[in-house]
């Protein structure tokens, strides 16, 4: 199955979440994970022109939308997609929201406040998460709002650890009204300048993050708990990445990013299995 071997080769903290679903559940995430991953990859493909990706995420919007037709789709991930797609019943309008946002990375390289920002990470992280979601399986219509909450606490945490990748790329996602109550000016972070006023810039657009893993600890409902149990386990390694910059007062210049090392991975696996087995009643991030 080629999805499952880009799954496996991308070494991703969603791959690793995939470890504590069922079988065919865990082979319907590794095709919907490598479609997110083959198109996040032409966005981030530097070597092409930007009127060239433009072109490949246009084809695979037509393709996943053949896909979605039950049409015959062209390139191998959405052939291994399309049962999954039928199966779930997974809307071609999520697969749109998602290729727009990775069309947002050619458009927008600023963004001017985090009202901006937030339409991104909707479309980049929850819209996975709604895909996900469905895969799972829940019975309660709050895990739509679980998995909106979470999608965008993931990905502004991405977007703190990723400053430095993301600025040698010519992008900026923290706001610039941010940037500019803080003091802190758009060069800075090009040239990869680590002050006191970026650890309080940064610190600020983290709390933003937490709120969001609070909300999704709270929203996400009791009966759908165990249904949850691979997005759970992201939220844990999440938010421990996020304690993580926070230790080190985001200093994410450094030669290499910030990440959790394999036992730290393995204790949150742990108690994510924990969890479930005794079916603990909170989820093991957002703490205040």
């Amino acid at each position: 199955m080629h999805s499952r071997v880009i799954t496996r080769k991308s070494a991703s903290n969603l791959a690793l979440a995939f470890l504590l679903l069922p079988r065919a559940k865990r082979d319907a995430m590794s095709a919907l994970y490598a479609f997110c991953r083959e198109v996040d990859d032409v966005t981030d493909n530097e070597s092409a022109s930007a009127e060239k990706r433009r072109e490949q995420l246009a084809a695979w919007r037509t393709d996943v939308r053949r896909a979605c037709a039950g049409e015959a789709p062209q390139f191998t991930v959405n052939r291994e997609l399309q049962p999954v797609i039928r199966e779930y019943r997974l809307p071609f309008p999520m697969f749109d929201e998602l290729l727009k946002g990775c069309e947002m990375d050619f458009d927008t390289k600023r963004y001017e406040n985090f009202e901006q920002l937030d339409l991104y990470c909707y479309r980049v992280a929850s819209v996975v998460g709604l895909l996900s979601i469905e895969i799972f399986g829940y019975r309660n219509p709050a895990c739509r709002d679980y998995a909106v909450f979470l999608g965008k606490a993931l990905q502004l945490t991405n977007i703190l650890r990723d400053v430095k990748t993301d600025a040698g790329r010519g992008r900026i996602y923290l706001p610039l009204d941010e940037l500019k109550k803080h003091g802190v000016s758009p060069d800075e972070i090009l040239r990869h300048e680590y002050t006191e006023r970026f650890a309080q810039l940064a610190a600020a657009a983290a709390g933003r993050a937490k709120d969001f893993y609070q909300r999704a600890r709270r929203t996400l409902p009791a009966e759908d708990r165990h249904a949850m149990v691979a997005a759970e386990l992201m939220g844990s390694v999440y938010w421990r990445l996020l304690q993580k910059l926070e230790q080190q007062r985001f200093n994410v210049f450094g030669p290499e990013p910030t990440r959790l090392n394999r036992v730290q991975k393995t204790l949150l696996i742990f108690g994510a299995w924990l969890h479930l087995a005794f079916g603990a009643a909170t989820p093991n991030y957002g703490v205040p």
